[in-house]
């Protein structure tokens, strides 16, 4: 087996012609594997992408709750974006946890030295529990520096509700919320509805001068929801990445996370709250690369 290796080394590498649809999450570590770029990387590899990760912080979690949470130094997440950056480079980024007014500004200095163009920004904000997970200041920060930086913004009403300094408690209020998310400096808002009682799950495309997108689906029952806001932003991250306009991307992207929380609805991960089927289905090998090395 050894002469087979050694023999191997010596053949000529092929010519490349094609690349891999990159990915880069930008995001904290869920040591649990349900949520951050745990569930950005599979996510990633579901759709047919190739991804990549810079880590903003670490987790001790699990499908109960968060338990630790360790800050990255800015200097560090500065040398990940740019050994991933300028070796590999990326078609789209999916920008999560970010901690620090410090790690914002970090982040915001890669997506505009870098002039990358298809950047999806969740901002995690408050946990399941409904623990807080960021500083005004930070708040703040990302507002004035991130949002104009990027292509969209996906907050769930936790965090639009953090973001406006107030309550948005039903359906009619979703309109005016978006709205003022966009007045926030964001060139497009996704807001999203999920926890708001009902049968029906209501989301909002907000773009300013087109028709604004009302995505509406039945609730699927399912524990196993963990995860659902980083995967939604990382799929529609792999569908930018691909060549999809947003409004198509965010309908698939949606189609994909909606089948992946009723094919893990019945599986049994963890004593908590469980995690998607991310894996859900095959991707037709075409998606795997794009034309040109």
């Amino acid at each position: 087996m050894a002469d087979n290796f050694r023999m191997t080394q010596h053949l000529p590498y092929p010519a490349a012609t094609h690349r891999y649809a990159r990915v880069l999450s930008i995001a904290g570590s869920d040591s649990g594997g349900g949520a951050g770029i745990q569930a950005d990387l599979k996510t990633f590899s579901a759709l047919g992408c190739y991804g990549m990760t810079a880590i903003t912080a670490l987790t001790a979690q699990n499908t109960r709750g968060v338990m630790v949470i360790h800050g990255v130094p800015a200097e560090f997440l500065k040398a990940q974006l740019q050994a991933v950056i300028e070796d590999i480079g990326v078609d789209a980024v999916k920008i999560g946890m970010l901690h620090s007014p410090e790690v914002v500004r970090v982040v915001a200095w890669a997506v505009e030295h870098y002039q990358i163009k298809q950047v999806v920004l969740d901002p995690v904000m408050v946990a399941t529990s409904g623990d807080r997970l960021i500083e005004q200041a930070t708040v703040q920060v990302l507002q004035r520096e991130l949002f104009p930086l990027v292509s969209v913004i996906t907050p769930n009403l936790d965090e639009a509700a953090l973001l406006l300094g107030r309550p948005i408690p039903d359906a009619q209020a979703l309109e005016q919320a978006a709205a003022d998310l966009l007045a926030l400096g964001a060139p497009a808002v996704l807001l999203k509805g999920g926890h708001l009682p009902g049968e029906a799950v209501v989301d909002v495309l907000a773009e300013p001068g087109r028709p604004w997108l009302h995505l509406r689906s039945e609730r699927i029952a399912s524990k196993n929801v963990h995860g659902t806001g980083c995967t939604l932003s990382s799929a529609m991250a792999a569908y930018l990445a691909q060549g999809w306009p947003l409004r198509e991307a965010v309908e698939q992207a949606r189609s994909y996370i909606l089948a992946a929380i009723h094919a893990g609805a019945s599986v049994q991960t963890g004593h908590g709250h469980g995690p998607l089927c991310h894996g859900h289905a095959p991707v037709p090998t075409h998606l795997f690369a794009l034309p040109g090395a």
